[in-house]
């Protein structure tokens, strides 16, 4: 089904479903990513959003948190929202909560406990302890720790150092541990979490690509009737598979718009918009490139580029959609890490960033919103695009961002500019394709840095313009590490720029991770 106001209308899963409190911690995700891998449903909402348990809630996870329960700006959930209700599980400070509400003692540690730690007593017989082994491997992230539980407490397990890593209240599905089991390092933390959402809370595991399909299809049918909808599609992964997803439901009602803003890959548009028309998606092209160019004459400050890339797209869309007749949706290629980012839990974590795909559309556009994927994670959102059957070629490509090119390159742009960054980008995508570590890597791209430096060419003198390649491996690109290429690629890949690409004389390779850097340098 579909929940909708007034501007809006966001599909609501109405399977069973897990509920994560998000207590701020840099993990809630990573759980949530490990429970969707079981094929079983959840979300994540700030601790305190929710005032009503839903009814299709099997059970629920509080998450860690950056505070001490002692600290008065700690979160403090309502418990008796949840327990005794459905299965609780309490996860690092959502333990601690859960002993400190009781009377338990929480003391801070002589030493952070962080790092790998060994499960030296395990009570095998308790349900969420099955199937671990002695002396597994887990992951503890804490600066407090449960020293003392009351009576109406049993151990389940515990390390060398910390003797109540996990526990159970006597009489009830309740448990807490003190380590994450949704971390790689936890070696068995997927049979913990499996215990839980599938043992204890009795979940079905039929959270699938071909469920969601089946049941978003008919909802949006339902939802959208016969009614037109428009959607800004860019060749990534997102827009791709909300447009295949929207015209599997409502067929040429769907018009997809993608407009070239000038800074896209070398030949993208062309061959991105024969894909999309081979493949019999309704789509218009729409080359703006020099509008774009004109609006960014002279303008060096990144954000600045944004609004104005934005506000040129904006623009450029709503003159198509004016063209197309009695149009009433806007779909939006949003999915759930744009969600999760960009609201706020109180207290423990502020918002990361705000997206300009969750925050609405300006008034003078009256068109409803649809985001058919709001609930997926990244990796979800290509297998929905598997099942759909979506070509290699869109549904492996690499993110890029919104505004394209335009921060890649530093300082003002120019179509020059453009020019350059499209052909050393083409040669590094290129050679990555071909020697294979294009599926490697997460993101790869080129970055034009406003610096010119001394070569030598031939005989000659040369003051041209440095690039910088940059390739990071992850999974939603929250954290990033960069890419060890091999020495050879990237020797071929500098040399081809140079020898190619009029402009260049200097070719340099980006070794920061994210965080403390950002994936791009704008």
């Amino acid at each position: 089904m579909y929940k909708c106001n007034k501007k809006s209308c966001t599909f609501v899963f109405m399977e069973e479903m897990i509920l994560i409190l998000d207590f701020g911690s840099q993990y809630t995700q990573l759980i949530a990513r490990r429970i969707r891998e079981l094929n079983v449903y959840c979300e994540i909402h700030p601790f305190n959003a929710i005032k009503e348990l839903p009814k299709n809630v099997k059970g629920v996870i509080l998450s860690g948190s950056p505070y001490s329960v002692y600290n008065p700006e700690a979160p403090q959930p309502d418990l008796n929202l949840y327990r005794g209700k459905v299965p609780v599980l309490g996860v690092c400070y959502g333990a601690q909560y859960l002993a400190y509400h009781e009377g338990g003692k929480v003391q801070s540690s002589p030493s952070r406990e962080y790092g790998r730690a060994k499960l030296v007593h395990i009570n095998a017989q308790n349900p969420l302890m099955q199937g671990l082994q002695l002396n597994t491997q887990v992951w503890m992230s804490h600066g407090d720790s449960i020293t003392n539980i009351p009576d109406s407490f049993e151990a389940i397990c515990g390390t060398a150092d910390v003797k109540y890593a996990g526990f159970q209240i006597k009489g009830e599905q309740t448990f807490g541990i003190q380590f994450h089991p949704e971390v790689h390092h936890s070696e068995q933390g997927i049979v913990l979490l499996k215990n839980f959402v599938v043992g204890i809370c009795a979940c079905r595991q039929s959270w699938t690509p071909d469920s969601f399909i089946e049941s978003s299809v008919k909802a949006l049918q339902e939802q959208l009737g016969n009614d037109k909808v428009i959607l800004g599609i860019s060749g990534g992964v997102d827009s791709s598979v909300a447009a295949y997803l929207l015209h599997k439901a409502i067929g040429k009602n769907m018009t997809g718009i993608f407009v070239n803003n000038g800074l896209l890959r070398k030949n993208e548009f062309e061959s991105v918009l024969n894909n999309y028309k081979q493949t019999g998606l309704n789509v218009i092209g729409v080359d703006a490139s020099q509008l774009f160019y004109q609006k960014l004459q002279g303008v060096t400050d990144p954000e600045r580029k944004r609004k104005i890339i934005g506000g040129t797209f904006i623009d450029v869309f709503d003159q198509e959609a004016k063209k197309i007749s009695d149009v009433k949706w806007l779909a939006q290629g949003t999915i759930y890490p744009d969600v999760i980012e960009s609201q706020s839990v109180k207290g423990p974590s502020a918002t990361i960033k705000s997206h300009h795909n969750v925050g609405g559309l300006p008034d003078y556009m009256k068109l409803k919103v649809v985001e058919p994927l709001r609930l997926l994670f990244k990796d979800e959102v290509r297998q929905i695009g598997r099942s759909l059957h979506i070509p290699d070629m869109l549904l492996k490509r690499h993110p890029f961002p919104g505004p394209g090119l335009g921060i890649r390159i530093l300082g003002d742009i120019t179509e020059e500019k453009v020019r350059i960054l499209q052909e050393v980008d083409a040669i590094f995508i290129d050679n990555l394709q071909e020697s294979g570590w294009y599926d490697k890597t997460w993101q790869a791209g080129a970055v034009l840095l406003p610096v010119k430096s001394v070569g030598v060419m031939g005989d000659e003198r040369t003051y041209e313009n440095c690039v910088a390649l940059r390739a990071v491996t992850s999974t939603d690109g929250m954290t990033a590490d960069w890419v060890h290429l091999p020495y050879e690629l990237l020797a071929k890949v500098s040399n081809e720029i140079i020898n190619k690409v009029r402009g260049v004389n200097r070719v340099v390779y980006d070794i920061s991770s994210k965080p403390p850097a950002t994936i791009e340098w704008e």
